[in-house]
């Protein structure tokens, strides 16, 4: 097998499993906010600025919002290999790194565990610098 190919193959598959990922933080922070509010809030127009009170949905909105600041980097970094090469492969374990610390990071601060979901967050940032150190040198 070329290894150009199982290097884009690698990056197909962790950049739709991001994106299965993405949709999860929407789906479980929609889900956590209409079992607080109604399906019939959910439904609606949302007109009134009603937010969820509640521990769950609080957690699960603030960890989407987390998730989301660092996706255009792991989008921009998984671009740049795939256009620039990874021949060692080097970046593409930079974002399985990320992917699957960003998957564990979920239940952590869903479950309020603190310092270890801090370090789950750090560990999916040296992913980031992993993939752009492979950019780089």
């Amino acid at each position: 097998m070329d290894p150009a190919s199982a290097n884009a193959t690698h990056l197909v598959i962790v950049l739709c499993l991001s994106v299965v990922l993405l949709f999860f933080h929407i789906l479980l922070q929609g889900m956590l906010a209409t079992r607080e509010l109604g399906s019939a809030w959910n439904a609606g127009p949302r007109d009134e600025e009603r937010q969820p009170q509640g521990v769950l949905p609080g957690r699960a909105a603030r960890a989407s919002k987390n998730f989301q600041e660092t996706y255009p980097a792991f989008i921009g970094l998984l671009l740049a290999l795939a256009f620039m090469g990874d021949p060692s492969g080097v970046g593409i374990a930079g974002a399985w790194t990320w992917l699957i610390a960003r998957i564990v990071y979920i239940p952590l601060y869903l479950a309020g565990v603190p310092y270890i979901r801090s370090l789950a967050w750090l560990v999916s940032v040296v992913g980031l610098v992993v993939m752009m150190a492979t950019l780089l040198f």
